[in-house]
């Protein structure tokens, strides 16, 4: 005979078993799981702006003065006094080395002589030819030996003259590696010294093809002379990272690709008034580019994903989109974008990795700037 009061405590017991367990299923269930997922979190959200920025690209150059003179010998010989030295100050014609010019001094003498001599038979020979006792030809003769006597003596006393090396230009003096007592020739492929007149500046840099054709393209003029004198102002960093405080002028563009290098070489110059730059010096040229009225954003706000960048849009009050932005420029810390983001438009600021496309979320305002911070230095 089957108890009653058995089996009704141990149905109860069931139902509650069973109305547990169906409670915890119901909380592991897709729809639970997607309600956890999307429920919205706070991230702090910024309003775009629209500036004017200031972008800059930059060439290695080397730098030389505008006049930047080799100073050679014309005849050999030692080296017997160094009259300047390094980084001085010079004018055109100074003497800046002698040379030994005893054995010239020498050779002149005896090429003198050479010359008295021969202007000697000349004197005779005039009246004999005066009286018809010899021919005119004796004459011409010795009038030809007298000639190239004397073009002897003009060679020595003109290496005599080269002894004295002078300064070809005024400026100032570069490297001397020659010292008295060194033996130099015209053949020598090191010169003596350079003279530069630095009071301006050459800086030398180059573009490959692809870059110079986009940089005049997009400079205003129909000619070519009249896009040089419309293009920007260039600054100069120096190789210890500081920027020159002079901005440059570009005066000249090769009209011929280097076949060996694809590149264009381009001439800038510099007023160098505290005589700071000087030949032989190298840096880095700025070029700038100027975005007017452009939308920007952080980087920090930025997410790359197989090659494309995105921002997550704010739309309405609490979702974000997922959207992809052309970047036109990176400058610093923040980036120049295309159309796709329009100054107004609300994205997220930080912690976009953690963020899914459609995400609800719960915004927190906060002023560009203090995002930005730091940044305001490419601003215009």
């Amino acid at each position: 005979m089957i108890n009653i009061k058995t089996i009704i405590p141990a149905l109860v017991g069931t139902v509650l078993l069973l109305t547990a367990c169906g409670g915890k299923n119901n909380d592991q269930s897709p729809y639970g799981q997607q309600q956890q997922q999307q429920q919205a979190m706070p991230y702090p959200v910024i309003t775009l702006p629209s500036e004017t920025v200031t972008a800059y690209v930059t060439y290695p150059t080397s730098l030389e003065g505008i006049i930047n003179s080799e100073v050679r010998a014309k005849a050999s010989g030692f080296i017997t006094r160094v009259l300047v030295d390094e980084g001085q100050k010079v004018r055109k014609g100074q003497t800046l080395f002698t040379l030994e010019t005893q054995s010239l001094s020498e050779d002149a003498a005896a090429a003198q002589a050479n010359v008295n001599a021969a202007q000697v038979e000349v004197d005779k020979l005039i009246p004999l030819v005066d009286k018809n006792i010899i021919s005119n030809v004796q004459l011409e003769t010795a009038k030809a030996k007298l000639a190239q006597a004397k073009s002897g003596y003009n060679s020595i006393a003109a290496n005599i003259g080269y002894a004295i090396i002078k300064s070809p230009v005024d400026g100032y003096v570069g490297a001397i590696p020659f010292r008295e007592g060194a033996l130099i020739s015209p053949t020598s492929q090191i010169p003596l010294t350079t003279v530069a007149d630095i009071d301006k500046i050459y800086a030398f840099f180059s573009m490959n093809e692809k870059r110079y054709l986009d940089f005049i393209q997009n400079t205003k003029g129909t000619t070519r002379s009249e896009k040089i004198k419309n293009l920007p102002k260039v600054r100069l960093r120096l190789a210890n990272g500081k920027l020159y405080d002079q901005e440059g002028t570009i005066e000249t563009i090769n009209s011929q690709v280097n076949a060996s290098t694809g590149t264009v070489s381009f001439r800038a110059i510099f007023d160098n008034p505290a005589f700071l730059l000087s030949s032989g010096y190298s840096g880095l040229i700025e070029i700038p580019t100027v975005y007017v009225d452009a939308t920007i954003v952080p980087a920090m706000s930025t997410l790359e994903r197989q090659g494309i960048t995105y921002v997550y849009k704010v739309v309405g009050d609490t979702m974000v989109v997922s959207t992809s932005i052309e970047i036109v420029d990176r400058v610093d810390n923040i980036i120049v974008v295309g159309e796709e983001l329009k100054p107004g438009d609300k994205i997220v600021a930080q912690g976009v990795s953690k963020l899914r496309d459609q995400a609800p979320i719960i915004p927190q305002p906060m002023e560009f700037d203090s995002v930005a911070k730091g940044l305001k230095k490419v601003f215009k």
